[in-house]
């Protein structure tokens, strides 16, 4: 199916500003060019907070989500290749975001990486865990170093 209609298709990918994410987002760029579809990366954080910054007669209000969004699309100009991407950062665990945007999205895939599925962390739950059984659609879990 992917290869059929593959500009029809939405992939959700999970994002956080660490080299495990990075290395997944850079794998479903690579699936999204070969097959035509969109990607929506999705970025989940604790809490939104503000940071207020005064220098001077300068004042600045930095929030947390607008610094999320940042380093997702910091990152995604650095890939080599170039694919059609919307960017959502969200309060919330991960897991829970990242199925929410699937479904509101009626994607076709999520993709996240294998952090803490090996061993206990299988028992104890991860994210891709915790997506791979709950998701509404497909899930590719890439192999992390």
């Amino acid at each position: 199916m992917w290869q059929e209609e593959a500009s029809m298709h939405q992939m959700v990918v999970g994002f956080a500003d660490v080299d495990t994410a990075r290395q997944v987002v850079r794998e479903a760029a690579e699936l999204a060019a070969q097959t035509g579809a969109s990607m929506h990366i999705v970025t989940a954080i604790d809490e939104d907070a503000t940071t207020v910054v005064d220098i001077g007669t300068d004042h600045w209000e930095i929030r947390t989500l607008d610094q999320a969004e940042e380093a997702v699309r910091n990152f995604m100009v650095t890939l080599s290749d170039k694919v059609d991407y919307t960017v959502g950062v969200f309060e919330g665990k991960p897991a829970d975001v990242l199925i929410a945007e699937a479904e509101r999205l009626d994607a076709d895939l999520i993709v996240v990486g294998n952090v803490r599925m090996q061993g206990p962390g299988r028992l104890l739950g991860s994210v891709g865990s915790a997506v791979a059984h709950h998701a509404p659609c497909s899930v590719l879990i890439v192999k992390t170093t």
